[in-house]
């Protein structure tokens, strides 16, 4: 009995532990339906609709898949004599063409009784984003006539509608942020919009879909959806100048260095407009276009090494600035509010 009892602890042993190995692959298939790039836990009108559809779309191919399945093996397992000639054309005829036509009937009558309602052209707040390489121009078209510039940031009031007009400055681009809605391209050329109706406020990741250039899959964008009451407190703080941050010797290296030819801060002499505007740099969630936190010493890093950071870029590095230098350009920077 002993040496039994060792021989199968041995057995035990050896054999491989499935359940663990199970374990990681199954939370990072689960990790994708939620987060702020899920579109399977969608925060928006559109990305809901998208959401209903995929998973009609997917409940039904696997009942289609169990049907065939079962077919299947009832013809090849079950039932061994051969069917008659009518009774195998009336499966061709039923299965092969009437079901098909009929599924994928109601499919197109159910996917295109939700494009009304993603294509109203009524919007509370019209926001034009240009695609460039790689970063995104943002500009807030205000019912009042303003036009509030920004970048690489979406800020929008839950419950709105909110009408998005999409344009590129160079090469093919796609705006997409999945938790809100599907995608739209950005084409050279012409002029595309897409409809958001957020609904629950909260972060949220949005990315190019589109190849754009060496540095595409750094190219992303923070949106934010606020209360209606924050994002009105909000916009009107991002319609004022800059709030200088008392650091002179910052502002000072930022004008001698030659930022201000490509930048705008608004409240300075700094009236560029090749690159982001960073009037209000220090308020925005992220840097980069959403790779980099927004932190001083995340500044200084992006300004020394701007071609390490973002291959491509049209932004050039800046490593020969003093250290000193380099952190005061970053903490004033970083106190734009």
């Amino acid at each position: 009995m002993a040496g039994a009892t060792v021989a199968t602890n041995r057995r035990e042993a050896r054999r491989p532990r499935r359940i663990p190995a199970r374990a990681p692959c199954l939370a990072v298939l689960l990790g994708g339906c939620s987060g702020m790039q899920s579109m399977l836990d969608p925060a928006g009108i559109a990305a809901t609709r998208i959401a209903d559809l995929f998973w009609v779309m997917l409940i039904g191919a696997a009942v289609i898949w169990c049907l065939v399945i079962s077919l299947a093996v009832y013809a090849s397992r079950l039932k061994k004599t051969p069917v008659s000639e009518r009774t195998a054309l009336r499966l061709i005829i039923g299965a092969g063409v009437v079901f098909p036509t009929v599924v994928l009937t109601a499919l197109l009558v159910y996917g295109l009784r939700l494009m009304p309602e993603l294509r109203t052209s009524d919007g509370d707040l019209t926001i034009a984003v240009t695609g460039e390489q790689f970063w995104w121009r943002v500009e807030y078209r205000l019912p009042d006539g303003r036009v509030v510039p920004s970048a690489n940031e979406l800020r929008m009031p839950a419950g709105a509608t909110v009408e998005v007009v999409l344009g590129t400055a160079d090469v093919i681009h796609s705006f997409w942020i999945p938790a809100l809605a599907g995608k739209t391209d950005m084409i050279p050329g012409r002029t595309t919009r897409q409809m958001l109706k957020p609904e629950r406020p909260g972060i949220y990741r949005g990315a190019c879909a589109e190849f754009c250039g060496s540095s595409h899959s750094l190219m992303a964008m923070t949106a934010v959806v606020m209360e209606p009451e924050a994002f009105a407190a909000w916009i009107e703080r991002e319609a004022a100048d800059a709030v200088p941050s008392g650091n002179a010797r910052g502002r000072e290296v930022f004008m001698a260095s030659g930022c201000s030819a490509c930048h705008t801060v608004r409240g300075t002499e700094a009236a560029g407009r090749i690159g982001p505007d960073l009037t209000h740099l220090g308020g925005r969630e992220s840097l980069g276009a959403g790779i980099l936190p927004n932190q001083p010493d995340a500044i200084a890093r992006f300004v020394a090494e701007t071609d390490r950071i973002k291959p491509g870029a049209r932004m050039p590095a800046f490593p020969m600035l003093p250290e000193d230098d380099l952190a005061a350009l970053a903490a004033w920077l970083g106190g734009l509010e």
